[in-house]
């Protein structure tokens, strides 16, 4: 029987790779590798802001300040806060303009317009400048002033690590510990320590499992020997791993993946999981075959999903994914000592 038709041992099969690492789940978690927007200190920009003196005229003193200074593009900072300091002589405050549209206190009102009675001795305050894209941007903006904040619920439970149900987690456990095996295989060979393994999540069905080849080819990461793996499984494919018995695919099942002949792109919907970070090289391979999620264990100096670039969150890229790091952290970094380090 060939390597491509012997699909039981491509099975994500938990006891065939409890030799090399022990399932504790609880040993690592898998955070999302978020956009530099998503994941940057929350700038801020000075603000002249005053007491109001009475409370009645809030209303008004809103409209009038809105009229004269509209805070254009801050349509998430609230205009009023409350002041929360007990035995305050005002209970709210309000957002006046920015420190840029009025330089100078003295000009901040004009004589005849918003009423200064209805108003307290203006001073500065700084306000987040961008709306808050995660939960811990917006509470680090909500310390500075009343900030809007349109939660998306999916990313907060991904920057806590608790995305993954436990049955998830076994199963990603089972798959990087499969990309760690390759990885070892391929060590043996005096070949970098990296493996990769391509997954189907709508079969649990592993697709193709590779370790890095450029002892042979210095393009073949592990990456790129497991998109060409997957390439094969469907009819395509530029080369022939047949001398690396743990480089090997198995043909998807009918009812995923459909044939190279009828589809698009030979990773849609299927998922990567990989030791070690990759370079800008495989992760615009896996942008060009449309990969679905990226699963990897530890960093790496040259990444291009988080530790120097952020391919998969490229506005002007026409495939974009979800990428997360930290599965089986310990253990894939255990291989950076092994093999000669060229790439993943």
């Amino acid at each position: 029987m060939s390597k491509e038709e012997n699909t039981e041992t491509m099975e994500p099969q938990t006891k065939r790779w409890k030799g090399s690492v022990c399932c504790d789940t609880d040993s690592w978690t898998a955070y999302p590798v978020l956009s530099d927007e998503q994941s940057q200190d929350v700038e801020l920009i000075e603000a002249f802001a005053a007491p109001i003196v009475n409370k009645k005229e809030t209303s008004r003193l809103i409209r009038e300040l809105s009229s004269l200074y509209p805070l254009n593009g801050l349509q998430h900072i609230k205009r009023v806060r409350a002041v929360k300091e007990k035995g305050s002589a005002h209970p709210l405050e309000v957002l006046v303009c920015l420190v840029s549209e009025a330089p100078h206190v003295d000009s901040l009102l004009p004589a005849d317009g918003v009423g200064r009675d209805g108003l307290g001795e203006p001073f500065v305050v700084k306000v987040p400048a961008r709306p808050p894209l995660t939960r811990p941007q917006f509470e680090l903006a909500s310390k500075h002033w009343p900030t809007s904040f349109h939660e998306d619920k999916q990313v907060t439970v991904a920057l806590r690590g608790e995305l993954f149900s436990p049955p998830q987690k076994a199963r990603m456990h089972t798959y990087m510990a499969a990309a760690l095996t390759a990885a070892k295989a391929g060590s043996e060979l005096r070949m970098e320590a990296v493996g990769a393994v391509v997954v189907d999540p709508a079969t649990e069905t592993i697709i193709a499992v590779g370790h890095d080849c450029t002892g042979e080819h210095p393009l073949h990461h592990a990456v790129m020997v497991c998109v060409d793996l997957v390439a094969r499984s469907q009819g395509g494919g530029c080369y022939t791993f047949d001398r690396y018995p743990d480089c090997r695919f198995t043909l998807p099942s009918s009812d995923s993946q459909i044939l190279q002949g009828s589809q698009p792109y030979i990773c849609t919907g299927y998922d990567l999981y990989v030791t070690r970070e990759p370079c800008v090289m495989c992760a615009m391979a896996l942008v060009h075959s449309r990969i679905g999620r990226v699963f990897y264990g530890t960093a790496s100096a040259d990444g291009a999903f988080g530790s120097k670039y952020k391919i998969h969150s490229q506005k002007d890229l026409n495939h974009r994914f979800e990428v997360f790091r930290g599965v089986l952290e310990k253990d894939c970094e255990d291989l950076n000592g092994v093999g000669i380090k060229r790439g993943s």
